[in-house]
This record gives structure tokens, sequence and C-alpha cells, in this order.
């Protein structure tokens, strides 16, 4: 009897913690202590343990076995540490030849069973453990495939505790039997397999030559964009399909939106990395909670994080808790959420192209002359309020959609997204250029200072712009978003800076809302 130890990962977002699992065996009354602020899933994993192990043909000493989380001072949150606790308890009693190495992590849930069972964050968790110096790790066989999109690690699978038992020398049976649940196949022809659905297209889309336009630039830029239009003009068909003009992801953005998915439990590592930008698309009575992450405990990634480098779109805007829309002023500006807890404060990246899409007003017929518009003016204003200025001041372009005549537009040719994709990945390739060795990668996150010092065009073309500043149209924020879409629509267009041509554009599509 004595004393042994093995390492986990603590996650906190996306920062991981080691954790070294310290057991110790020793006379006394017969109990298992697990101590070290494990929460109550964590705590539960005595039970599971105890079972486990004596499914596997070791059973536990008849003595007081203590097991120390550390640092014992931060919580430990969820059952991932189960496979660590059972090995250190199994070798402190003195069942193993061989200890487990010291720069190894282990991961997994047991199962009665005996089972090692898939939790979510293996990939966060072992890109944190990478950066801690740590060369190998063990992980459940259904996360195996995840733990193997890192580089630079050894990682080993097991499919259930007696496996990894016999790695380390253990003196146990060989697995117990496990009935497996016979499917039957279908015959032959029985079920046809519908194939993966054809992403969505902007040829699809009849008209609506400027809100094309403003998404292609908000592509282009990383801008945030606008559309108010009445029910049925084309505003949700535009922003679905603003993802598919969009680069695919560089390799540090494809890592950190597939670590946030898998600690989410939504990554399917079959399919690799994500490299498509994602889309997320909340209902409009979702909480603040489920938006900006949170919730009971351990604070987990919301939609503004799973749209990390990719598009958060707000359908039917107006219609979002006025809270849920504030709490997204700090994430536009900074790109990430930070939540606050009693004992731990959690950070998720959040640095995401925001669409909005809004009616003109509760019924959605007060466009052009309104004629077939049944709301009082003092619903339109109450029903306008509910996208607050300092929320409207963030978001780059504000367009109008307005309804489609059919008849002017079936015979015209429209651009599918391929071609849209094409000049949006040309415009990024110039600013990659052009922002070569800084700390940014497109026009939305370059920094108003260095915008309007190193960046800014000739004073003769921002005449217009200091203008619209100095009669009270633009805040200083607005002016330098304006100069942001100006740099974007000149990146479009091929031109080393902008000029006031673009910087008019740039204006018109700022200015867009409805007044």
């Amino acid at each position: 009897m004595g004393h042994a130890r093995t390492l986990s990962v603590s996650l906190s977002g996306l920062d991981g913690t080691l954790v070294e699992v310290e057991a110790d065996v020793s006379p006394g009354l017969p109990a298992f202590t697990v101590v070290g602020l494990p929460d109550s899933s964590t705590l539960q994993a005595r039970e599971r343990v105890r079972a486990a192990t004596a499914r596997s043909g070791v059973h536990l000493a008849a003595r007081r076995i203590t097991v120390n989380m550390t640092p014992a001072w931060r919580p430990k949150r969820g059952s991932g540490f189960d496979l660590a606790i059972a090995m250190a308890v199994v070798d402190a009693q003195g069942d193993l030849l061989v200890h487990v190495p010291g720069d190894t992590v282990l991961l997994g849930e047991l199962g009665l069973d005996a089972r090692v069972r898939p939790i979510p964050g293996v990939l966060p968790a072992l890109l944190a453990a990478r950066s801690l110096g740590i060369s190998r790790a063990v992980v459940p066989q259904q996360n195996l495939t995840e733990a193997r999109l890192v580089d630079g690690l050894e990682v080993d699978g097991a499919e259930d505790l007696t496996d990894l038992l016999h790695r380390y020398g253990a003196d146990v049976p060989p697995s117990p039997v496990r009935q497996s649940l016979q499917l039957t196949a279908p015959r032959s022809g029985a079920l046809d397999q519908p194939g993966p659905a054809a992403p969505p297209d902007f040829a699809d889309v009849l008209g609506q030559a400027q809100a094309r336009r403003a998404a292609e630039v908000a592509a282009a830029g990383g801008h945030h964009l606008l559309l108010t239009g009445p029910p049925g003009a084309g505003k949700t068909m535009i922003a679905a399909r603003i993802p598919g003009i969009l680069p695919e992801l560089e390799i540090d953005d494809s890592l950190a939106v597939s670590a946030i998915h898998s600690l989410s439990g939504r990554f399917d590592a079959d399919d690799g990395l994500y490299r498509t930008p994602p889309f997320e698309s909340p209902h409009h009575t979702s909480t603040p909670a489920a938006i900006v992450g949170g919730g009971s405990g351990l604070a987990l990634p919301g939609a503004i994080s799973r749209a990390h480098a990719g598009v958060l779109f707000l359908d039917e805007a107006p219609e979002f808790s006025p809270r849920v829309l504030e709490a997204l002023r700090e994430p536009l500006e900074t790109g990430d959420i930070t939540l606050h807890r009693a004992r731990a404060v959690t950070r998720y990246p959040a640095r995401f192209q925001l669409v909005l899409a809004a009616n003109p007003c509760p019924c959605g017929q007060a466009y052009g002359k309104g004629a077939g518009c049944s709301c009082t003016a003092m619903q339109k204003r109450r029903y306008a309020a509910r996208l607050s200025g300092p929320v409207l001041d963030r978001v780059d372009m504000r367009v109008q959609v307005g309804p489609v005549d059919i008849r002017r537009t079936s015979a015209t040719e429209v651009e599918p997204t391929a071609i849209i994709a094409q000049r949006v990945a040309a415009a990024r390739r110039r600013q990659r250029q052009r922002f070569e060795g800084l700390a940014w990668r497109t026009n939305a996150q370059l920094p108003g200072p260095r915008l309007r010092r190193e960046f800014s065009p000739q004073p003769a073309e921002l005449r217009l712009l200091d203008h619209a500043l100095a009669h009270g149209r633009l805040t200083l924020r607005g002016h330098d978003r304006v100069l942001r879409l100006a740099w974007t629509l000149a990146d479009l267009d091929g031109a080393d800076r902008p000029d006031a041509e673009h910087i008019g554009l740039a204006l018109t599509l700022r200015e867009g809302e409805p007044r």
C-alpha cells in the first residue's frame, strides 16, 4: 500500500491546467475520499471507479483511499478525471508493475462495466496539454480520431479499463465479454440514402443588387451588416449565403473553432478540423446565456463563440431580448467574451461577423409609401428603439432590402457564389499582404489610432467624411468604421488606397438605416 500519481487536464474555457491526481492507500477504516474542489460529477467518480475496477478484476483494498487533485484551489468539473483517478488508485495499492509515465495525461469517463466512455472537450484539453510540455495521452477510443488532430502528441485509445491495466502490467483476466446490439442491415436498395445537401448559392437570390453587394463587402472585410426590409424580400436568403463566399479558415482559427465545438459536444472528428466558417442562427427567444455563454457552474460557450471566425445571424433582430442585444456590445469591440463566476473567470474567443435582419415595423409593411402598414407611429418608434443606438453604432452597414419585382429580374443573370467568392478571396489577400507582420488580418480588425494615422486617405478625400462627423451624423466610432469600409471597397476594386468615391459609397452603406 502506498502512493501514486497520474496526470489529467482541467479546462476553463479553452485554457487548460494540468491536474496531478494523487492517490494514497493507507491503513484505517475503509473509505474513498476525493478532495481538491471536485464538483458533483467528479465526486461521483468514487462509485464509477469502484465498480469499473471490480469489473476489470481489481478489487479496491479495504483501506482508507484518499485522492487529491492538485492544484487543490482550482475547481474540477466533469467526469473526464475518472480514468486518471482509477489508474492512480490501482497503482497506489500495488497492482501495476509499471507506473503511468509522468508525461502522459489520462482522459476519460468510466462506465460501471469498465468501458471508457467519450467526453467532450478532448481537442482543447490536448491542445492545452501539448502547450504545457506533455508528449503522450490516453483518451477514450471513441475520441481517438479527434485526439489525433493534435500534432506533436503520441495518442493512444482505450476501449475499457482492463485494456489499460494490461498495458501497465496488472495481472487481470481478459476483458469481460459484452454482448453488442445486433443491428439488422437494410436490404440492398431498400433505403435511398440522400447525398449531402448542396450549399446555398447566391444565384438563388433574385434582384437585391445593393444587398448582395453589401454582403460581398461584409465578407471581404469582416464587417457587420443590418438588412432591413419587408417579409419575403430575401434578407434571410442573403445572410445564409455569406459563409459560402468567406475564405476557408486558417489553421489557428480552424483549431479554435474545432475546440469550441468539441467543448460544446458538437464536433464530428471524422470530418477533420473545421475549415468552413461557422454559421450560427439562434432563435429570437434565446436567453443571454445561450447567446454569450454561461450556465450554472461551468461556463459553456454560447452562440457568439460557436460563430467565432464565422457569421452570427440574428433574424428578426428587434424581437430578441434587449439583454441579449446589449450583451453583444463588448464582444463586437474586443473579439472575445469573458464570463465571471464566483470561483472562476472563463474566456472564450468571439470574433464573429454580425448580420442582423429586421422588418421596417411590427407588421412589416412600412416600406415605400407604407400604404399597407397598420402600425401606429408609437408602435413604429418602439419597434425601431429595440435596436439601441450603441448596438447600431457598432454595425458597419445598414442596407434597405425592398420587395422584388420578379418580372424585371427573371431575365437578369445573377452571379453565383463561386464568382463572388473569388473577388472576396482576392480582397482578403490584399489585406493579408498589407497587414503582414501585424496583429490583425482584415480591415474590420484595424485599430482606430493606426487607421487614422498610418492608413488614413489623403485629407482632400476625407472632406465628405469630416463633414458628416462635424454635423453629428457620425460618431468617432462610426467615422472609423466608414474608413474601414472604404478600405474594403478599395480592396475589391484593386486600388492601392481608398479615394473620395470609395468613402462616399462607404458613407452611403453606413447611413442606410431608415430615418
